[in-house]
């Protein structure tokens, strides 16, 4: 059996790598940053927008606690206020790499090939018409993003729990988020090797709990930091194709049927 902090490590060992091998190719780390600068100005100006009103909004979601004493009103409007803020930011930063995933396809899957190359033994990619690949990656992104709110709204609604709002909703927050964000990341180096469908990915990262948790939670994180992803995210992208040969076979597999998990 691995040591469990050994494979924690060996996960942000990744990330650190990505960093490693982007930085070495300048020209590709400047053009795979302007996508998530893109994204970044459109998502930061959604945040500023939903923090500048947030009283408003906390007020509005808690009618019942117009007659409270003033001091427990207000502490359950911060704890909404913080619960709305923690599910939004999850739902930004999942959407938030779809979509810059989106924009920036040929450079990152320019960024896939080249750290693919480096490392060697890599399979040929399986061949794959075009509209039928995009047409794959946007329903299985919206799947993504789907269950994405659906899980913030539930962690929304345990935001409201007395210090497991404070406490174990952001970090369940940041462990969901980071697994969700690492099914996208590694779609590259999976799609390269004929495994097309997201249940390939969940399976694969299955066996490496660890791993994936100790690259994504921290990805997340980071990701979640405006601006702070523009010089991530390339890296990100990086790390994710060196995570995805530990987690699938060497070799490519047979052509499966469309499928959107």
């Amino acid at each position: 059996m691995s040591n469990p902090l050994r494979e924690i490590f060996t996960g942000v060992g990744v990330l650190l790598r990505g960093f490693g091998m982007i930085v070495r190719r300048p020209r590709l780390f400047l053009l795979g940053a302007i996508p998530p600068l893109i994204t970044s100005v459109v998502f930061l100006g959604a945040l500023i927008t939903l923090l500048s009103q947030i009283d408003d909004i906390a007020v509005w979601m808690t009618p019942f606690a117009q007659g409270w004493d003033p001091a427990w009103a207000t502490l359950l409007r911060v704890a909404a206020g913080a619960a709305l803020v923690a599910a939004s930011v999850l739902v930004m930063v999942i959407s938030f790499t779809t979509i810059t995933l989106a924009l920036g396809f040929p450079l990152y899957d320019k960024i896939a090939e080249a750290v693919e190359d480096e490392l060697g033994d890599a399979p040929e990619p399986v061949d794959e018409p075009l509209v039928g690949s995009v047409v794959r990656s946007i329903r299985q992104s919206a799947a993504l993003i789907l269950i994405s709110v659906s899980v913030a709204i539930l962690l929304f609604a345990f935001g409201f729990v007395p210090a497991v709002g404070q406490t174990v909703v952001p970090v369940v927050s940041a462990v969901f988020g980071g697994w969700m964000l690492c099914i996208e990341l590694v779609g590259a180096a999976f799609d390269r090797r004929g495994l097309r469908r997201l249940r390939d990915r969940r399976v694969g990262m299955r066996r490496r709990r660890l791993r994936v948790l100790g690259f994504a939670v921290p990805t997340f994180l980071l990701l979640s930091i405006p601006f702070v992803a523009v010089v991530v995210f390339p890296a990100a992208t990086a790390g994710g194709t060196i995570l995805a040969r530990s987690l699938t076979p060497a070799g490519p597999v047979a052509p499966q049927p469309p499928a959107a998990a």
